[in-house]
């Protein structure tokens, strides 16, 4: 996702909201109180306070992905459940930090922007390099920590169609500035601001839009038929979003890391995940892939609309760690 949420200034919260628009795929309706009651994935949950709560944000993929970490730890007979839709980053962060969960699936680069506005990290390993340092300055009360990182990313990226990719001769952003003045771009409205935005557009590729179509619904579909239809050229559309590959849709590459690492992993409050769950979590790291979250997307979000724990479940069994 934001998708999940993109990186903002960080301010005093007065109450849960939710996070809308949050990623390319629709809510689940989950619910967004991070005080709210918990979905146990454990076969024996009691609701002792020994369970490990593994909490998401308010997007398919982030619950997919806590049902994994959730499905893990109980293979290895760590009880977990999970608490589904808490909502944005800030208030995902600080539900880890007042311990109501113990466990979230986030995405670094992002999360590296939320803890230090001011970071300049690009590429992955800047990125986890830079992490702890910032997570601890955002949370000197809190064992706030990220274990390893998966291969999966889960990122922004400017869209085409097939039509238009092959009418400009485009396959980079690096093309796309040859012909800018010539398209209109469809994004959240938060793309025209954000240092991945028109702003990192403009700065390293010289690229300014002939037009900016605020849609905000997170590269869904909205956005998708903004692009079939030609109302836009190209889009802002996370990387592991089915609508890509269903509609062949050619992703321009990004060699000036325009949008920054991604990756997904673990965010942990380490007071209460020992190293015998943070081992069970990174060994979910080192088998998860950007494509399985492609395929977890689509059987979640694709015609066969399957739970998003039925789909962690197979998705376990499938690599041996259920």
């Amino acid at each position: 996702m934001s998708i999940r949420t993109r990186p903002r200034t960080k301010a005093v919260l007065t109450g849960a909201a939710g996070l809308a628009a949050a990623l390319v795929l629709a809510s689940c309706g989950a619910n967004s109180d991070p005080q709210g009651e918990e979905t146990s994935t454990s076969p024996a949950a009691s609701g002792e306070t020994s369970t490990l709560v593994v909490g998401s944000a308010d997007f398919p993929e982030s619950q997919i992905i806590a049902e994994i970490y959730a499905g893990a730890l109980n293979a290895k007979g760590i009880e977990a459940s999970t608490k589904p839709g808490i909502g944005s980053r800030e208030i995902y962060y600080q539900a880890l930090e007042d311990g109501s969960v113990q466990i979230i699936p986030d995405y670094s680069g992002n999360l590296l922007l939320f803890a230090d506005t001011e970071a300049t990290a690009q590429s992955a390993q800047e990125i986890m390099d830079a992490l702890p340092a910032a997570l601890k300055e955002e949370s000197p009360d809190a064992n706030i920590a990220v274990l390893e990182p998966a291969s999966a990313e889960s990122k922004d990226a400017l869209v085409v169609t097939q039509a238009t990719a092959e009418k400009f001769d485009l396959t980079s952003l690096e093309d796309l500035a040859k012909v800018c003045g010539e398209i209109t771009i469809g994004a959240p409205t938060t793309f025209q601001e954000r240092a991945y935005g028109l702003p990192g557009l403009a700065e390293k590729y010289g690229c300014e839009p002939g037009g900016f179509e605020a849609i905000n619904d997170g590269g869904g579909e909205a956005t998708l038929q903004a692009l079939l239809t030609d109302k836009v050229q190209a889009a802002d559309i996370y990387t592991t979003t089915p609508s890509i590959e269903e509609n062949s849709l050619v992703v321009l590459e990004d060699p000036k890391n325009n949008f920054i690492a991604q990756q997904v992993l673990p965010l942990v409050n380490l007071d209460a995940v020992n190293q015998e769950a943070q081992d069970v979590l990174n060994s979910v790291s080192a088998v998860l892939t950007t494509d399985d979250l492609i395929a977890l997307n689509q059987a979640v979000s694709g015609d066969q609309k399957q739970d998003p724990k039925a789909a962690a479940e197979a998705w376990l069994k499938e690599k041996g760690l259920a």
